[in-house]
């Protein structure tokens, strides 16, 4: 299946989805609701869409996609799945939201996509869709569990993934919390020291922020992938970090969360991203790029510190890991103190 083929996909036609949620006193009603034939799960507020868990087995990982505002308005990058005019087209692994690294054992997971040659494949990793166990929906909340495997170009499993997804709504808040759990199977696994990680989340256009030169950016392989300078009308983004630094400041520096804010079509919209305090080296470092990638990196300190610091994490056979995260799409201005309320509430967790 080629990115035409996943593109019909992601089209979601509410009518087709059978019982319709009500919408009560108690809050949203936020609808999980598992279609296997097309490989996706749908998550609908109030009838209307969230977003979609998507798993073509011709995508090297499985993805959110898209993601929208309580308005509707999707706030993730288009393409490859559904290109929109103006857009940037560089690095088709950024698809939605997702989660896996660059270097793992020697293998690139993070830049597998069908874009790489036959012949450079053995290279890349894959994460391969396994099962779902748990699809509910709730007032409030709905939750989706996954399992996957992080896999060799030769079809050696070296992780059993287990992803746990809670869909929440509530007023002009749309949020994602993300619990991930790797297991390593009979083999010591490595995540080798990279700036290209872990959780990353690709923008629309206009929630860049404008750029005024062109820059080139090189992958573990030494594929280099060229983001121009295009047209900056309508580029409103802005990042902010917890620790107070704003824009191109906040990459390579840690946080125990980040957020970007534009505006789309006169609609205000932030996005947060919030760390956890359980989590692997927190606070994170953020892997916040101007031209739309926006990515927590807690397995990067080399890149991010300039070689100060080598911060290789391992797993021997049996030994597990769980990373969380919350991804809070807030629907008009709001404030710092705000997103620090999300990170009190979801460090309780």
């Amino acid at each position: 299946m080629r990115w035409s083929s996943i593109a019909s996909l992601v089209v979601l036609v509410a009518p087709a989805l059978g019982a319709q949620p009500r919408v009560t006193k108690d809050g949203a009603n936020v609808q999980l609701v598992a279609r296997e034939a097309d490989r996706r799960v749908d998550v609908l507020v109030d009838g209307k869409p969230f977003t979609s868990f998507l798993y073509p087995a011709s995508l090297p990982k499985q993805v959110l996609y898209p993601l929208r505002a309580a308005s509707g308005t999707e706030v993730t990058r288009g393409w490859p799945l559904d290109p929109r005019p103006g857009e940037r087209v560089d690095h088709p692994h950024h698809i939605g939201l997702w989660f896996n690294h660059s270097d793992v054992n020697g293998l690139d997971f993070w830049n597998n996509s069908d874009a790489i040659p036959a012949a450079q494949k053995n290279k890349y990793g894959s994460i391969v869709f396994r099962g779902i166990d748990t699809v509910r929906s709730g007032r409030g909340e709905g939750v989706l569990v996954v399992r996957s495997d992080w896999v060799t170009p030769t079809g050696k499993t070296l992780m059993h993934e287990t992803t746990r997804y809670a869909f929440h709504a509530a007023g002009d808040l749309r949020g994602v919390d993300r619990t991930t759990t790797l297991v390593a199977t009979d083999t010591t696994v490595t995540f080798h020291d990279n700036k290209d990680g872990t959780l990353g989340l690709r923008v629309r256009r206009e929630l860049e922020q404008p750029a005024d030169k062109p820059e080139v950016f090189t992958d573990p392989s030494g594929k280099a992938t060229a983001v121009p300078v295009l047209n900056n009308e309508g580029v409103t983004g802005r990042y902010r970090s917890a620790e107070g630094l704003e824009g191109d400041s906040v990459w390579s520096t840690r946080a125990r969360w980040t957020s970007l804010g534009g505006t789309v079509k006169g609609e205000p919209i932030t996005i947060a991203i919030i760390d956890h305090p359980k989590n692997y080296n927190f606070p994170t470092y953020w892997h916040a790029r101007g031209y739309g990638l926006f990515a927590a990196n807690p397995l990067g300190a080399k890149d991010f510190t300039k070689g100060k610091t080598d911060d290789e994490f391992t797993l021997k056979p049996g030994q597990s890991v769980t990373f969380r995260h919350r991804v809070v799409i807030f629907d008009g201005p709001t404030t710092p103190d705000r997103i620090e309320a999300q990170f009190k509430e979801f460090s309780s967790k």
